[in-house]
């Protein structure tokens, strides 16, 4: 089974080690090396500095005037390009990760200046709870007190995807009839919702670990890296963006 992060599935690690040769000739990062624990978490910080760069320059922007709604939207387009683009050529990561990083910066930084205006000080609050419930999932896996078994990927795996289905459906529906989610308003069940949501997303994080954990054991090449850091960051923005919409409906209350 495997992780629901198109970013760290099976076959993307697998099909890896046979474009190392190809990946090579663009000499873009320490040429003829493997990837490394190390190396990943390092490449995962920068993304997350030129992505909080980023999302600053759209922040300062928006109270200084400027309607965050067209570089938000713009950012996550083109963000999720990128994304397509890397699923299917992984070997250009080291290229397209921080540009995902800047663009999605500009998504993160758009929304985070509309949700800080209706309710402020809640910025603050997704974000410190972002970074400990990487922090906690972080030390659950290393001290394997959590264990990424078969059974656990696919428990994930398949609530993942429900929740995609149905975030899907909801949109469509709410696009063309008059149908609103269940999820929308701050009622208990949509606050119910909500917080399973982000029981999934964190749970997703211990699939992430155990993929870049993988690829590090079976000495994937140096351009994986960027790729394990990037699927993180994807899973990171997702929680951080659940954790908004929470705190958002709880502060209606």
């Amino acid at each position: 089974m495997n992780s629901n992060n198109p970013f760290l599935n099976n076959k993307t690690f697998s099909t890896a080690v046979s474009r190392k040769d190809d990946a090579q000739q663009f000499n873009v990062i320490d040429e003829n090396q493997d990837m490394t624990l190390a190396g990943t978490i390092n490449r995962t910080l920068i993304l997350f500095l030129l992505l909080t760069a980023s999302a600053t320059v759209i922040w300062w922007a928006t109270f200084n005037g400027m309607n965050p709604i067209v570089p938000a939207f713009g950012g996550a387009i083109i963000g999720l390009i990128l994304v397509v683009i890397s699923a299917f050529k992984p070997q250009y990561s080291p290229y397209l990760a921080p540009g995902y990083a800047l663009f999605e910066g500009l998504f993160i930084g758009g929304v985070s200046a509309i949700f800080e205006v209706q309710y402020p000080g809640i910025v603050t609050q997704a974000v410190g709870a972002t970074f400990v419930t990487f922090a906690v999932c972080l030390g659950l896996y290393k001290f394997k007190i959590v264990k990424v078994t078969e059974q656990f990927k696919s428990v994930v795996v398949a609530a993942t995807c429900a929740i995609a289905t149905y975030y899907l459906i909801s949109w469509l529906f709410s696009m063309f009839t008059s149908f609103t989610p269940v999820h929308y308003g701050n009622s208990m069940m949509s606050i119910g919702i909500s917080v399973f949501v982000i029981v999934i997303a964190a749970l997703n994080l211990f699939l992430d670990f155990d993929r870049i954990e993988k690829g590090v054991e079976q000495k994937m090449p140096k351009f994986m890296e960027w790729y394990g850091a990037m699927g993180l960051m994807i899973t990171l923005v997702w929680l951080y963006i659940e954790f908004l919409r929470l705190l958002s409906k709880l502060s209606k209350k």
